[in-house]
């Protein structure tokens, strides 16, 4: 056993000593160590029941002969971080996370992880860390949050970003504004749409690295409670078996994951996410990876903020189980992989049926035949950039207008909020990419604004930056290169005409080439936003959106 490099022989009684002063036992440590790793804290909704369900893992560990041992991980909540310098934060967390779960785990020898995230970055951080380490790991997360209510309409919390905007052009009064506040949010989970959480969960399923039902089983059903401790009995599984997570994190692993996400219709941050994770793995993918699964994947699902269903009513449906039954049925998905539970990815889904049309479209009847994810590329984005399809309205899937230029989210909301955008604008937001943010902040705010202001048919917006998973419209991000590295988003002015024709796959300034190079003979590179600190190194160490945002 690993374990055994800080338990056993005379060379290791003074580490056994330290184990003896925790409480431990000879019989515990007689066992595999298994490491527990929690992201509870009482500031993420999403988590702050963690410490249950990190107990409950802890009894499966026991009920199947191993030593749990129970250690931290941080956790932004993206929500309470949005509008301000703590979204710098958000996306820099999941390179920290990844590095606490391998110091973690390597610095006390455990023999197997059971990783216990729930929330945006700390799902694909710690997948992160599994792949890096290859040490036997199963992932279990905390679950959705039920939908809220507003009147008889369920709701989540991108209707509550909306309602600010609606509010803010005087569509609802305060009341009215006060009532979804307190009513939105009913309790414990991740927020309850297909938001980059729920995404996240959802893919981890996909792509074998979580028992079925981890991404939709809602957080406060027991259900939720008894896959934690199943979780913690299986790990014990894995480790016996010596299965560990590059075993499962193949290519054609990936692909399922790329084609679950499509037919889902997944947050675009899952662009960011599986790139960095397949980074760790060792596995080739690119933006066109994506591109080529989209086109024959369809899309089956419009939860929010695409439509008006939520994980609870995908869940009822049949899950994520559901939905790949559908796709593998079709010859879509490598059903031949091994995961997690010990079977085979086509074993797992053969009792697995679409309960729920209405939630699950079945494949005769997709929302569209191209997945919920397009990769644009063009003169200013010539590495690429990100939409998500599903959630654009039909009218706005090809659309040209004039170019409304913010150098920052700050600028580009308070233009928004004082009524200055007008339908068939294209506002663009830059310097807000991995470096130039630094952070790559989601810009959830100005998508929910133009949303509640009932502008998002008619206006699209572009940035270097990210959007939440709660947005919709034509919000397309990732552009890259990124200004601050000098990409093209950099050369836009007021005025100038953006193409944006989603279906095929193209985003374009119309402006000549020859302009372009006067305009770049004259740019500069702006000063570093923040260079102490976290933020500061990481501003000199990370890696285009296009390659997932890693430090290299």
């Amino acid at each position: 056993m690993r374990s055994d490099n800080v338990k056993k022989g005379a060379e290791r009684t003074p580490n056994r000593s330290l184990f003896y002063a925790l409480g431990y036992t000879d019989e515990e440590l007689d066992r595999p160590l298994i490491g527990v790793v929690s992201a509870f804290s009482e500031i993420v909704p999403g988590h702050s029941h963690l410490d249950k369900l990190a107990q409950a893992v802890k009894d499966g560990v026991r009920m199947a002969g191993g030593t749990p041992v129970l250690v931290p991980a941080i956790g932004v909540c993206d929500g309470i971080a949005m509008g301000h310098t703590g979204m710098k934060y958000s996306l820099p967390s999941r390179e920290l996370i990844a590095d606490s779960v391998e110091t973690m785990a390597l610095a006390h020898c455990f023999d197997g992880l059971v990783l216990v995230p729930n929330c945006d970055k700390i799902v694909p951080g710690m997948l992160m860390a599994a792949a890096r380490l290859n040490i036997p790991s199963i992932l279990v997360s905390g679950g959705p949050m039920l939908a809220g209510r507003q009147g008889q309409r369920k709701v989540s919390l991108s209707q509550m970003f909306e309602a600010v905007g609606s509010y803010k052009a005087g569509l609802i009064d305060d009341a009215t504004l006060d009532d979804f506040t307190k009513n939105t949010c009913p309790g414990c989970g991740s927020c309850a749409g297909m938001y980059t959480a729920n995404s996240m969960n959802c893919l981890s399923e996909a792509i074998g690295m979580a028992l079925p039902g981890n991404g939709t089983i809602p957080a406060v059903y027991s259900a939720r409670t008894q896959l934690a401790k199943y979780a913690g009995m299986q790990v014990m599984k894995l480790v016996e078996q010596n299965l560990c997570p590059r075993d499962i994190l193949t290519p054609a692993a990936f692909e399922n994951a790329l084609a679950t996400d499509m037919a889902l219709g997944c947050s675009t941050n899952s662009v960011l996410h599986l790139l960095a994770i397949a980074n760790e793995a060792g596995v080739p993918m690119d933006l066109a990876t994506i591109n080529a699964v989209s086109a024959k994947v369809p899309n089956l699902c419009h939860l929010a903020p695409a439509g008006p269903t939520h994980i609870e009513d995908l869940y009822a449906a049949g899950g994520v189980q559901a939905v790949m039954k559908q796709l593998a049925d079709a010859g879509l998905l490598h059903t031949e992989l091994p995961t997690v539970t010990g079977k085979t990815l086509g074993e797992n889904l053969a009792g697995a049926e679409n309960r729920d049309p209405s939630a699950i479209r079945p494949m005769d009847n997709p929302y569209s035949t191209t997945g919920g994810i397009a990769v644009l590329w063009g003169n200013i984005a010539k590495d690429g950039c990100v939409v998500k399809r599903s959630a654009v309205a039909p009218e706005m899937l090809v659309h040209e207008g004039p170019a409304r230029v913010f150098d920052s989210e700050d600028e580009a909301i308070a233009a928004i909020y004082a009524g200055q955008i007008h339908p068939g604008d294209v506002v663009v937001i830059r310097y807000e990419g991995p470096k130039g943010g630094p952070g790559m902040r989601e810009m959830l705010n100005p998508t929910s604004a133009l949303a509640g202001m009932k502008l998002d048919k008619t206006v699209a917006l572009i940035t270097d930056g990210r959007f939440s998973g709660a947005s919709r419209g034509a919000s397309i991000g990732h552009v890259s290169p990124e200004a601050a590295q000098g990409g093209e988003i950099a050369l836009i002015e007021e005025g100038d005409t953006i193409s944006i024709d989603i279906p095929a796959g193209k985003v374009e300034l119309k402006v000549s080439d020859e302009a372009l190079e006067r305009r770049r003979a004259n740019w500069k590179a702006p000063a570093p936003r923040i260079t102490t600190g976290w933020l500061g190194r990481y501003a000199k160490l990370v890696s285009s959106a296009n390659t997932g945002a890693v430090l290299k």
